[in-house]
């Protein structure tokens, strides 16, 4: 599914006091933003762009490149059996808040990156925290790969949380995910990807966040039947999946797009790029 088109702008740039700065500080200034915002475009690429034909089936096996998420309750996995399996990639819970790390993160992401498997990481976010302090916690803890795939935001509401329930408005929510995707990106040198169940989009981010991907929870209804304005990179269908290499159940994902979409997606999207 098509997404929107990136747009970057560069912050102005001057010394302390107020000086304006020289002509030669400027110009290089200009050169190195202009490298900035091309390296930003090579990694947040628009799907037209890539010529992304994608997969228009309501179904996951109309989709044919498929993924799992994981964290420390699979245990340990046979990331080459997964592979084998057919899954094509996975995303691991890296860190959550500002102070927690999971305890497979160093495992998986070690283990999965000799299997040959595409792995990126994702961060729980922590309400009750700012947006750029977990960003910098992200950052210590998830090396700078450049075969990563995108690191993912994951947003939901925590009812059951002991030490935060809350449920912020809207403008607080943006600015604080800017904040920490802002740094991540400035950091990765690519675009994060937001991950997003039905409940906390349909009550806080319709029609947000146009320039970023997003990966959508259904597990009993397509995407297309829950979320308003809405496209979607990652379609996360179950939550009671099965695969080669993982013992019990595991987040399975597909990917919206033909395995040649998937190829040139991979290409243009990883932090190397």
């Amino acid at each position: 599914m098509p997404l929107p088109l990136f747009r970057a702008s560069a912050s102005r740039a001057s010394t302390p006091g107020g000086h304006r700065p020289g002509r030669a500080v400027a110009m290089i200034g200009a050169l190195a933003a202009t490298l900035l915002l091309a390296a930003c475009q090579s990694a947040s690429l628009d799907a037209r762009d890539l010529g992304l034909t994608g997969v228009s089936g309501t179904r996951p096996d109309h989709y044919p490149v498929h993924g799992i998420d994981v964290s420390k309750y699979q245990g340990e996995i046979d990331w080459s059996a997964a592979k084998r399996g057919g899954v094509a990639f996975a995303y691991i819970k890296s860190t959550e808040g500002g102070d927690r790390v999971d305890s497979a993160f160093a495992r998986n992401w070690k283990d999965a990156k000799a299997a040959a498997m595409p792995r990126g990481a994702y961060h729980f976010f922590y309400w009750c925290r700012p947006g750029a302090e977990q960003a910098r916690w992200f950052i210590a803890n998830v090396p700078k790969d450049p075969a990563a795939l995108p690191p993912v935001l994951d947003v939901e509401w925590t009812p059951d949380s002991p030490t935060c329930t809350r449920r912020p408005p809207r403008d607080e929510m943006v600015r604080e995910m800017t904040a920490f995707m802002d740094a991540l990106e400035r950091h990765y040198g690519v675009r994060p990807i937001i991950y997003a169940p039905i409940d906390i989009h349909r009550d806080r981010l319709v029609g947000t966040f146009p320039n970023h991907q997003f990966w959508l929870r259904g597990v009993k209804d397509h995407p297309d039947t829950n979320y308003t304005e809405r496209d979607f990179r990652f379609w996360q269908w179950t939550a009671t999946g099965t695969v080669p290499g993982v013992t019990g159940e595991v987040d399975r994902n597909a990917f919206s797009g033909t395995r040649d979409d998937w190829q040139r997606w991979l290409a243009a999207h990883s932090t190397g790029s």
